[in-house]
Parts: C-alpha cells; structure tokens; sequence
C-alpha cells in the first residue's frame, strides 16, 4: 500500500536528481499540452463546417483530455492513481495523433500548422512515457523489500 506521502509528482525528464514537482503546473509537459490544446483550437477553426461536430470536435476534446488528466491524476494522491491518468493521457494523444493524419490525409485545414501539431504531439508522447515510466519505478520501489542485514 501507498503512503500519503506518495502524492508529489516527479519532474518531466525522468532523471532521479530533478526536483519534484509541487503541482502539476509546474510539470512541463503539461504545459505543453496546454500549448498543444491551443494549437488544436486554433488548427480546427479553418477545418469545412461540417466537420464542426466531426473531426474538429473529436480532436478538440482528445487535445483538451491530455493535460487535464495530467492535472487530475496529479491530484489523485499516490503515484500508482498518477501514473494511471498519465496513461489514459497517453491513450488520448495516440487518438490525436491518428485524427492529425486523418485530417491531413482529407485535407482540411493548414498542413503545416497540422505538421506542427504532429510534432507537438510526438514530443508530448516521448515526455508522458518517460513520466509513465519514472512513476512505474517510483511504485516499484515502494514494493521492493529491502533484504536484512544479519
């Protein structure tokens, strides 16, 4: 079982020296998300009005569900709820990525404001992997039983 104390969140990179981060603002790539959702909003208002309900809709709310479970997984209380929304983040990135090729393919909207969202999207996916895995050996080692010294 989890401590209490379990309820701080890691740095991005996923290098044991970094500071914990106190909230989830502080963590960069939710702050990239942030950047990727405006990015979305921006890339889907040149997108045909049909697809207001369609596609456009479909990707606002996969950008919109990235940092916000970050944010609410950090608030969760221990790491193994953290590292849980970290995932299903992940999972709503992979959609996103999918529906950018989608909308590439049919050609709505600016391609290259599309091919920078895509790129947003990859470095976004890389950063939640490496917090995916940091947290992972965070409950590891919670786990581990250290052996006696006799």
């Amino acid at each position: 079982m989890l401590s209490s104390t379990d309820n701080l969140q890691p740095a991005t990179d996923n290098s044991p020296e970094n500071t914990v981060a106190k909230t989830f603002h502080e963590l960069d790539v939710w702050n990239k998300a942030i950047d990727l959702t405006a990015h979305i909003y921006e890339s889907t208002a040149g997108f045909p009005k049909q697809e207001i309900y369609g596609l456009s809709s479909q990707m606002r709310r996969a950008a919109v569900s990235i940092p916000s479970n970050i944010a609410e997984g950090s608030a969760r209380g221990t790491r193994r709820d953290f590292r849980q929304f970290v995932k299903q983040a992940e999972g709503s990135n992979c959609e996103l990525q999918t529906q950018l090729l989608i909308a590439k393919r049919l050609g709505f909207g600016d391609a290259t404001k599309l091919t920078t969202a895509e790129a947003l999207s990859l470095e976004i996916g890389k950063m939640l992997g490496g917090l995916s895995a940091y947290l992972a050996r965070e409950i590891e080692a919670k786990h581990t039983i250290p052996p006696h010294a006799d």
